[in-house]
């Protein structure tokens, strides 16, 4: 990532919301139930959430024929205390027995894929060789742009998959469901951190604490869209009030760029 690790911060925060806020329609998406700070001691202080995910239309045909029912709504657990953070993601129904298989595996955000699994997750086709910001006059990244670029940094993913569902049929179906996940995983992780840095001209200049102020605002537009209630609270001793004007325009304007480009799909 052509990113400072304080900067990758602030990148990340901006491009999870923006991409709950592309992948939540009225049918499904991204339910927010608690995001609040926490502080333990393995982790210290950070920012815990709970999520539910709702996106079965993003599933291959082939596998929500046979899954379970709720098989494909998702709840996700992140304790982020930046630089470390843990997710735990249950697929309802699974058991306790872990079956995992793990490989690294070297991500280039300069690659540019087209397989079925970048398609499900959404692929923004930007060409990085092309791509310089207009704010930070980062890139074009070219061959061997991890070599040349300062700051440059590396982001490590640990990613187990839990595939023994009670009432598949058989084996194969197990190892087809992890497959899926493992592709699935895969895709997003890359379009995810392409994602943060094609956005940098959006979110380069914000702080944490205006991005805490815009997850309540975007966690709020999410469940509003679900129909669901709101749960979020204020923080007592918030000092980002006089910001708000600022983010409510930052927020207004990236929904803006999201209908764009959701136009721009539908008519290429």
């Amino acid at each position: 990532m052509p990113l400072s690790l304080e900067e990758f911060q602030v990148a990340q925060m901006y491009m999870v919301m923006k991409m709950q806020q592309q992948n939540t329609t009225g049918e499904e998406g991204v339910e927010v139930l608690e995001n609040r700070p926490f502080e333990d001691d393995d982790f210290g202080k950070g920012q815990y959430t709970l999520k539910i995910y709702r996106l079965q239309s993003k599933a291959p045909t082939w596998l929500a024929k046979f899954a379970p029912t709720g098989a494909l709504v998702m709840q996700e657990e992140a304790w982020n205390a930046y630089p470390r953070c843990k997710s735990v993601i249950k697929v309802l129904g699974l058991t306790k027995e872990q079956l995992a298989v793990r490989q690294v595996e070297m991500l280039d955000i300069a690659t540019d894929t087209s397989d079925y699994w970048s398609y499900v997750v959404g692929c923004s086709n930007i060409d990085f060789s092309q791509f310089q910001s207009a704010r930070t006059g980062r890139g074009p990244l070219l061959d061997g742009w991890q070599d040349q670029c300062n700051p440059v940094m590396t982001a490590y993913k640990l990613v187990t998959i839990d595939a023994p569902y009670w009432g598949f049929g058989s084996r194969l179906e197990q190892a087809l469901l992890a497959v899926c996940c493992a592709f699935g995983e895969r895709a997003l992780f890359l379009e995810s951190h392409r994602n943060c840095f094609s956005w940098i001209d959006e979110w380069f200049g914000l702080s944490v604490d205006m991005m805490r102020e815009l997850e309540k605002q975007s966690d709020s537009s999410l469940n509003e869209k679900l129909g669901r209630p709101c749960v979020m609270a204020d923080e007592e001793g918030s000092n980002v009030d006089p910001l708000l004007e600022t983010l409510e325009g930052t927020l207004e304007k990236m929904n803006g760029n999201i209908e764009e480009e959701r136009c721009r799909r539908f008519i290429g």
